[in-house]
């Protein structure tokens, strides 16, 4: 019998692949933090200037019309979704329902913009409801989106909060407002272009806590009465941003 020891073959060390999270928030090779950044300071300051150009009387179709134009002079002619105004009752749908055709808004009236240009590499995404005369409802809802958006971007920044934990707590808040949260609308994923290349999955799944400047937070609120809605949508950052 042979007295010679024979070593152990080494050990193969054991693959390690991204979590899920991980690979949710990978970015494109074009990302930058100031780029992303730049589109999103020019996405914000055209839905001011779209906004300022809708009139009462103005048909909705040509108020889309409008905003590409706007967009088209801000150096902002490509988007990666459509261009999206829209007045009172349409204000309701999900985007990717299509408009009911020809509303026209009215004197006192309620109207959402929906914007996702495309500045160089980069992706913005942004929206944002007005009011066109007075109606305390319409005011109400509009100024509610908003304030529910901060106030659930808070609690990420506060708390470290999942993404689904952010959205169930929007809907709870939602409904003490008065209001339904629209979850056709859960968040999504912005980077350098195409995001889809990336990840197509919603903030509202997302099971881990969402890092800064990859995620869009959407707010869709409707009337329970199913009578108007109001929208408000940024890229999920920290206060220093606002």
């Amino acid at each position: 019998m042979s007295n010679q020891v024979t070593s152990a073959a080494p050990a193969i060390p054991a693959v390690r692949y991204p979590d899920e999270a991980s690979l949710a928030e990978r970015v494109g090779p074009a990302f930058s933090v100031d780029g992303m950044l730049a589109a999103r300071n020019k996405t914000r300051a055209a839905i001011r200037d779209i906004a300022a150009n809708v009139r009462p009387g103005m048909v909705e179709e040509d108020a889309v019309t409008m905003a590409k134009g706007v967009l088209t002079s801000a150096g902002l002619e490509l988007s990666w979704h459509p261009t999206r105004v829209r007045f009172g009752k349409n204000t309701l749908k999900p985007m990717r329902q299509p408009s009911e055709p020809g509303i026209v808004l009215g004197e006192n009236d309620i109207f959402f913009i929906d914007i996702a240009p495309r500045f160089e590499a980069w992706e913005g995404d942004g929206g944002a409801s007005f009011v066109v005369g007075q109606h305390d409802e319409f005011e109400r809802c509009a100024r509610d989106a908003e304030t529910l958006f901060h106030d659930v971007r808070q609690k990420w920044q506060r708390e470290g909060s999942t993404g689904q934990a952010l959205y169930a707590y929007a809907d709870e808040v939602a409904r003490r407002m008065g209001w339904t949260l629209n979850f056709d609308l859960p968040g999504h994923r912005v980077s350098d272009f195409p995001h889809a290349a990336i990840h197509t999955g919603s903030l509202a799944d997302f099971e881990t806590t969402p890092s800064a400047m990859r995620w869009i937070l959407e707010i869709h609120l409707r009337d329970p009465q199913q009578r108007f809605g109001a929208f408000f949508e940024d890229m999920l950052l920290e206060d220093a941003y606002y």
